[in-house]
């Protein structure tokens, strides 16, 4: 099989973190098999494009992988004929998948999310990749508190950093960083305060990849803990609360952490779930699965009963006419 990695476009205007995680994933796949960036908002040189892919003939050898949260429901309908996965990163978006899309997710609680919303389909997990290049340099770190602004919310940028920088070093920064496991080498502590973003986003927090990065380079890390970030982050033994009751509580526990030699640590084997060599023999295992799947669906279809609204409407009322009758109709 032939994985092809459907992106909108790879250029700034679609640069994120899910972007460059996705990138990551392919490059994952090239280690094992045929993989390639396939786009299909924008035509990029040097990379195929959707519509002049899709008039080949024979394209039952290929695996389409969609992940663009906004773009799966029109994928899905344009990729209908065809052997599709969605790769999902965030969870919450207003579409349901049939059973015959397997799901790929990059955290547990995504996976749960979907193991409840689509019962019937094939879900695996395949956590986002930490880079070798994120790891404690064990130098002398000059930046007391770290925070990048984008998905921080109102509370961090507003209160609790002009708060700190009466007390400590303090860099803010609001661009691109070019050495990041560099900049996390020399933090002490860093902040990361994503759920108000996630709650007007109307979705969750996929996986959260700076905090993770952040906990691998030995800097000290002060979180919120939602979606995804729940998978790894414990707090009170590899991170802190943020936004633990009050501006001022904050504050205290911040600058004890910046002060004191004592640090949170973590074993090893915490990483070693999320360094390349787990997730390419995870990835391998998925994909063997996989192609013995598309392999049964074009020989069965499916006959199991989908969680759809109607199914749901019909089941609650089997149990409200259910209860009934044990009620009136008992003996």
């Amino acid at each position: 099989m032939r994985l092809y990695f459907l992106l909108p476009g790879t250029d700034g205007k679609f640069a994120c973190g899910g972007l460059f995680a996705e990138l990551k994933t392919v490059n994952l796949a090239q280690r094992f098999c045929n993989a390639d960036v396939v786009t299909y908002r924008q035509r990029e040189k040097g990379k195929l494009f959707i519509d002049d892919l899709l008039k080949e003939k024979n394209l039952n050898d290929v695996i389409f992988v969609i992940s663009w949260g906004f773009d799966v429901a029109k994928l899905v309908t344009k990729l209908k004929s065809y052997n599709v996965v969605y790769h999902a990163h965030s969870a919450g978006y207003p579409f349901m998948l049939p059973a015959s899309i397997p799901i790929i997710t990059v955290s547990r609680n995504t996976m749960g999310y979907w193991g409840q919303k689509s019962p019937n389909s094939l879900i695996y997990y395949l956590p986002n990749q930490i880079s070798d290049e994120f790891q404690n340099l064990h130098i002398e770190r000059d930046i007391d508190v770290l925070v990048q602004t984008r998905k921080s919310s109102e509370y961090l940028i507003k209160q609790l950093i002009p708060a700190l920088q009466k007390n400590c070093k303090v860099l803010v920064v609001d661009s691109y960083v070019e050495d990041l496991p560099g900049l996390f080498n020399r933090a002490k502590v860093y902040l990361y305060d994503s759920a108000e973003y996630w709650a007007k986003q109307r979705v969750s927090e996929g996986f959260g990849l700076q905090p993770m990065e952040a906990i691998a380079c030995g800097c000290q890390v002060f979180s919120s803990i939602n979606g995804g970030l729940s998978d790894y982050l414990d707090p009170g033994f590899n991170c802190y609360k943020i936004a633990g009751y009050s501006q001022e509580y904050d504050v205290q526990r911040i600058l004890k952490v910046v002060n004191s030699p004592m640090q949170l640590s973590f074993s090893k084997d915490f990483l070693a779930e999320y360094r390349t060599e787990n997730i390419i023999q995870r990835f391998q295992v998925i994909v063997d699965e996989l192609n013995e799947f598309f392999d049964h669906k074009n020989q069965q279809s499916s006959n199991i009963k989908s969680l759809t609204r109607t199914r749901m409407a019909q089941l609650m009322v089997q149990k409200i006419y259910n209860k009934f009758s044990k009620k009136y109709f008992r003996g």
